[in-house]
């Protein structure tokens, strides 16, 4: 096995090979989630024990929650609620027995409800799967104890969904979705067309049934909600053929999963509700079932208690610039962070349905992004400005031995225009940093969009700066080891 740690810290040469998403970084299917090995190896090798580590675009909180596990405060923000919610969750955990006394209050309160929507023609039997083809139900899968036994439909069936067909939510509040063909998403889709009413209904019951439990559990319940939306929808596709780029071709017809985007395969299976939400509670209480050791995090909502030393940790929702604003001169010893890169995802629209089913609204305006949405208007010079306005406050906030680590990668030359200020070569006004080299970050997780699109980019860079490059022999020294470490600033693009 590839050592972790040496010396009680993270060994350079794992930095370059992270593992599998594990544990709370395996909760949820947030877009462009980055592995924890690079980050914890540079919050150890850049900063010290009680200072402060920033993350302007949190995304999925990795940087927050190895910042608070290496002992520093933590500052960060995201305009994506789901993003401060998520962060949030994984930065201060419940207790794994609050999220288990909720579920099994929901269970008794709610459970038969949601499997009578599924009950087949046999006593105490219920569905697990539906196959579907457009309108036409294909196949019924029950559970025989650990046994899967697929059925030909009945009438019954039949009626029983259609008798929810004209259900309509009441609790999930209406997307806003753009007409987006990257994503497959248009500015008439709603709710019915991601969601049957059978799952509608479901929904709205379990939403009701979380809100009633204890403060302390209902964003973590909700949160695992969304992160079970995606097969609970019609866009779990079936896969077929498995086996064939080897010349063994199955029969059998596989469970997949919400990709990426808004894509409705006609061939789907609709799932049932319950068996999805129960699994992702699941998941949620094994993660922190034997006590997590951030669950005692002070937190706070103020990035200035964590300034002060009177909180550990502030998650707040707003845009990336004006979070930098409101901290004052030289206060941060460490940003790390992972901004949107031009157009390779765009965070808020994907995030809309689960930002739905929260019930919160979102600024979609002030989103640094390139959008295929032409109405949109997140064009290249609209986020190039963006991005340089990011980067002129960073030098700002620093301390004078503090540190930036940007990571980063696109096709386009256009996008990389974004960096010129930080780019060591460039002949326009520079900011008050200075350039150090780059190590490739890797992926833990490969994805379909980055096995079959066109021109993918497999790897990001992780660009180290300085506020001042005096006295760094040992923080160089030790980011050298890194596997791919280069001093040369990235230009193969």
């Amino acid at each position: 096995m590839t050592p972790t740690k040496h010396n009680g810290l993270m060994d350079p040469k794992i930095v370059a090979v992270p593992q599998g998403y594990k544990g709370l970084y395996a909760f949820h299917k947030y877009w462009g989630k980055k592995p924890h090995e690079p980050i914890t190896y540079i919050i150890e090798q850049l900063s010290d024990p009680g200072q402060v580590v920033v993350d302007p675009f949190v995304g999925s909180g990795t940087v927050g929650r190895e910042a608070l596990l290496q002992s520093r405060r933590f500052i960060g923000s995201d305009i994506n609620p789901v993003a401060v919610e998520l962060t949030r969750l994984i930065t201060n955990p419940p207790n794994s027995s609050i999220i288990k006394e909720a579920v099994f209050e929901i269970q008794h309160r709610v459970m038969d409800k949601i499997l009578e929507s599924y009950a087949t023609d046999t006593d105490g039997e219920y569905a697990s799967h539906y196959l579907w083809n457009q309108s036409e139900l294909l196949n019924v899968w029950v559970l025989s104890g650990r046994r899967r036994v697929e059925r030909c439909p009945t009438e019954h069936d039949y009626a029983l969904s259609i008798s929810f067909g004209g259900y309509e939510t009441k609790r999930v509040r209406p997307p806003k979705f753009f007409s987006n063909p990257r994503i497959s998403a248009n500015t008439s889709m709603g709710v019915n067309d991601l969601l049957t009413g059978r799952a509608q209904r479901n929904i709205d019951i379990l939403i009701d049934a979380i809100k009633a439990q204890p403060k302390d559990a209902q964003s973590a319940l909700m949160l695992c909600l969304t992160a079970a939306s995606g097969q609970m929808s019609k866009m779990v596709f079936a896969v077929t053929n498995r086996g064939k780029t080897i010349g063994k071709v199955s029969n059998r017809i596989e469970v997949g999963s919400w990709v990426i985007g808004y894509w409705r395969p006609k061939v789907h299976f609709e799932v049932n509700v319950w068996n999805c939400f129960r699994r992702r509670t699941s998941k949620l209480c094994n993660a922190i079932a034997d006590g997590d050791p951030l669950s005692t995090t002070i937190a706070s909502q103020n990035p200035l208690d964590v300034i002060s030393g009177s909180s550990q940790a502030a998650v707040v929702l707003d845009d990336a610039v004006e979070t930098l604003k409101g901290i004052p001169d030289g206060a941060v010893d460490l940003i790390i962070t992972d901004p949107p890169h031009g157009d390779r995802v765009p965070y808020l629209e994907l995030s809309e349905f689960w930002n739905s089913l929260l019930g919160v609204h979102v600024n979609f305006a002030n989103e640094i992004v390139i959008s295929d949405a032409l109405d949109r208007q997140k064009n290249h010079d609209n986020y190039v400005g963006s991005i340089q306005d990011f980067i002129d406050q960073i030098p700002r906030v620093l301390t004078p031995q503090g540190c930036f680590v940007l990571m980063f990668n696109a096709r386009q030359a256009e996008i990389w225009a974004g960096l010129d200020a930080l780019r060591p070569t460039s002949g326009k006004t520079k900011t008050a940093i200075e350039y150090l080299g780059y190590f490739p970050c890797t992926y833990s997780a490969r994805s379909v969009v980055q096995d079959n699109r066109r021109g993918s980019l497999n790897t990001d860079y992780a660009m180290v700066f300085a506020k001042s490059a005096s006295g760094w022999k040992d923080k160089l020294a030790a980011l050298s080891k890194i596997p791919g470490w280069c001093w040369s600033f990235p230009n193969d693009f």
